[in-house]
């Protein structure tokens, strides 16, 4: 999906990008109606992968419930389709760490394996493959979605997909202006990625039926208080696609 590109001819380069027809849609967020430009946006799917979602994965190995995420799998499911024939980009995001863990700092390693107990990032943990390891099981999409050839993959190493990864390059390639987010877990990676994408002067809306966490119901609460406080907005994923085929 080439959007960021010169035409080039003996003797000149012509500097001109192409011009975007926009595809302005309109949507309902909490506190008022907000207009997107769908040529101008992208939607980035954070952490849908084995080890959060799947039975077998690393967190359902170490008694986390991960049946929140079903409602999310669905929604996006049905959403994406319709994001794709509008023209929007669908970026992943996902652990997909080294095997060597080089670029990983303590605290990083600390969180996910806080007791020492060899559990936690890269770590097999009785398993066959390494935890959230680039290229293992664990550390991809789950089976219930359905990745497109068309899609983008981002590997990132840190709560945040910014950090030490070339997504914000992605997005500005793509000429992206607003992004859509949706994943796991919502007031972690999620938040973490959203906060920063604000932070670098992009347009964020979380969309609140496409992602979900294992965390307390109050750490949801918060997430979307301080989204809609902070950084932009929340809306439904399939409020959107509704818009989208309306003004189809």
């Amino acid at each position: 999906m080439i959007r960021n590109s010169w035409k080039l001819r003996p003797g000149n380069a012509d500097l001109r990008r192409k011009t975007l027809t926009p595809h302005p849609v309109s949507l309902a967020c909490a506190d008022c109606e907000v207009t997107i430009d769908l040529t101008r946006t992208a939607i980035i799917v954070v952490d849908m992968q084995n080890d959060f979602l799947t039975e077998g994965g690393w967190l359902h190995s170490i008694g986390v419930d991960v049946s929140g995420a079903a409602g999310a799998i669905t929604t996006l499911d049905a959403g994406l389709p319709a994001l794709r024939a509008a023209g929007v980009p669908v970026i992943w995001l996902n652990w997909g760490n080294r095997t060597d863990r080089a670029n990983l700092p303590p605290g990083v390693l600390y969180v996910y394996d806080a007791d020492g107990s060899g559990g936690g990032i890269g770590d097999r943990a009785g398993r066959s493959d390494a935890v959230l390891t680039q290229d293992s099981w664990g550390a991809a999409i789950t089976s219930e979605l359905k990745p497109d050839d068309s899609d983008i993959a981002v590997d990132k190493f840190r709560m945040s997909g910014f950090f030490d990864t070339e997504l914000d390059s992605v997005l500005r390639n793509l000429r992206v202006d607003t992004v859509l987010f949706a994943g796991v877990n919502a007031d972690q990676c999620v938040y973490a990625t959203l906060v920063d994408a604000a932070c670098l002067g992009y347009d964020v809306i979380m969309l609140e039926d496409a992602v979900a966490t294992t965390s307390p119901s109050f750490c949801m609460d918060a997430t979307v208080y301080n989204i809609r406080q902070c950084y932009g907005f929340t809306a439904q994923l399939s409020a959107l696609v509704r818009r989208i085929e309306e003004s189809s």
